[in-house]
């Protein structure tokens, strides 16, 4: 098999009366179009030993967006408002997987929630609604039934000077999709800044000293990936990281 293995962790949702393991289409469509890797999707189990005999198949990671929210006791947080939606299986699945990810040097890509599992995972902290932090704007998504409306453009991120964003694109920053309360309160050691909103909040990093492609951002460059430049430049670059570890597991 020549392409590389992605895995992407589920949620756990309820449809109808029953549980169900899912990932949102967009991913996977951006997983196997956007990275050219074949997906395989983990269920969020929460069982370690069955998350690292699947380690062993794949060629990187990508943590996916969700409506749930990371459960607060995670990173020292109150507790969460009533009828805050939350997935302790996704949290007990994401965040042991992203450290083991980052131990065996597999390419990890981040995005929305997954984002502000990685910066969990790693010690760092969240605002619980960001739109009520002074000085901070509202990220949320517009109120509408019109989905590309949700996802358009909503506001500007520069980027970091000489980082990898600037590096893959050649510009100094983009307009980009914005549908997230929660966001970077302290961002976790070892992680640096790639991007930031017009508010000074974090948007995108990388984790320093990784072991291979290690990078996440806040927005949503899956939603119609082959549209946005920016978005295929990060799924482009997450891709040929997996297909380099491919490579090297096939000798």
């Amino acid at each position: 098999m020549s392409q590389a293995i992605i895995g992407i962790p589920c949620d756990l949702k309820t449809i109808g009366l029953l549980p169900f393991h899912a990932v949102g289409d967009k991913y996977i469509t951006a997983a196997a179009g956007g990275a050219g890797g074949l997906p395989l999707l983990i269920p969020a189990l929460g069982d370690e030993g069955l998350l690292r005999a699947t380690l062993q198949t794949l060629d990187g990671v990508l943590l996916p967006g969700s409506p749930s929210n990371v459960e607060p006791h995670h990173y020292g947080g109150p507790a969460s408002r009533e009828g805050t939606l939350h997935d302790p299986n996704r949290d007990a699945t994401t965040l042991p997987l992203i450290r083991m990810v980052l131990e065996q040097g597999i390419p990890l890509l981040g995005i929305c929630r997954g984002f502000q599992e990685i910066n969990v995972a790693l010690g760092g902290e969240l605002h619980q609604h960001v739109q009520e932090q002074p000085g901070l704007n509202d990220h949320r998504e517009a109120e509408s039934d019109d989905v590309a409306e949700m996802y358009a453009p909503a506001h500007a991120v520069s980027f970091v000077e000489g980082g990898l964003l600037a590096g893959w694109t050649g510009q100094r920053g983009a307009q980009v999709n914005s549908l997230h309360q929660q966001g970077i309160k302290r961002l976790a050691p070892g992680l640096d800044a790639e991007a930031h909103a017009e508010d000074g909040l974090v948007e995108a990093y990388r984790i320093r000293d990784a072991k291979a492609f290690a990078f996440a951002v806040q927005w949503h460059p899956e939603w119609r990936y082959w549209e946005n430049p920016l978005s295929q430049a990060i799924f482009h670059a997450f891709g040929e990281a997996c297909r380099a570890r491919r490579a090297q597991r096939g000798k």
